[in-house]
């Protein structure tokens, strides 16, 4: 899964659930509205799953309860709604509107969505700094939404990185519990590179910070000039041309 297409898929626009057909209703008990509020998210959410998250995850909606005491007017079309900024994603809130009526109202329901879909658990601990490999991990199916951070259900994603810090067994492999393995600390001596058609040339400078494999880091040339690469795993700095 991209990670673009996931940020969509868990930020859903105000201006989309505005497309939802009124629903109508003269009924304003809290166990019609929270089944009207069930019956929108349900389908939204399954629909938003299979067009953006790239991936078979299953969803669910556990709706909470609306305040017992709470006494509304009777109305003759109630709106479902997402507050701005609302999400379809671990705990939220879905909103209900009174659209005719004599008197208007809105109410919102807190509501947990579930993304169920297969990730990777570790089978023991792992310590801080320690490269990750497949055998340290079982697939299995989780909850996608109950962190904020991206699950990396793709090895590719993880294997050969290292662990940000002390992992536990059971702990599902996600975007925040990895980094790039480090290759050289700041002051340590490093090849710049740049290729090109045709040629290729390189010099010895001084790393001004730590390089960690894939990502970018900056480096004082012989002459005073800093500049910034990608870092290779054979501890060299590959200029941008």
């Amino acid at each position: 899964m991209n990670r673009p297409a996931l940020r969509l898929l868990l930020t859903v626009s105000f201006a989309l659930v505005l497309l939802a057909a009124a629903a109508s209703a003269r009924a304003s008990d809290a166990d019609g509205l929270e089944k009207l509020a069930r019956d929108f998210l349900q389908p939204t959410v399954e629909q938003a799953l299979a067009e953006q998250a790239g991936m078979p995850l299953r969803a669910e909606v556990v709706m909470g309860s609306l305040d017992s005491r709470l006494r509304l007017a009777p109305c003759n079309g109630i709106e479902p709604f997402l507050p701005p900024g609302g999400r379809l994603w671990g705990r939220s809130r879905v909103g209900l509107r009174c659209v005719d009526g004599p008197t208007r109202w809105s109410v919102y329901i807190p509501v947990t969505v579930q993304a169920f879909g297969p990730a990777w658990v570790l089978k023991a601990p792992v310590p801080a700094g320690e490269t990750l490999t497949q055998a340290m991990a079982d697939r299995a199916e989780v909850d996608w939404a109950a962190h904020p951070s991206m699950v990396l259900a793709a090895p590719e994603r993880w294997v050969g990185q290292q662990a940000a810090y002390a992992l536990t067994p059971g702990q599902v492999i996600r975007e925040n519990m990895v980094r790039a393995p480090q290759a050289f600390d700041a002051g340590t001596p490093v090849k710049v590179s740049a290729n090109g058609r045709g040629f290729a040339v390189s010099v010895v400078g001084q790393a001004l910070s730590a390089g960690h494999v894939g990502q970018a880091a900056r480096v004082r040339l012989p002459n005073g000039k800093v500049v910034s690469g990608t870092v290779r795993a054979d501890q060299t700095v590959e200029l941008p041309l």
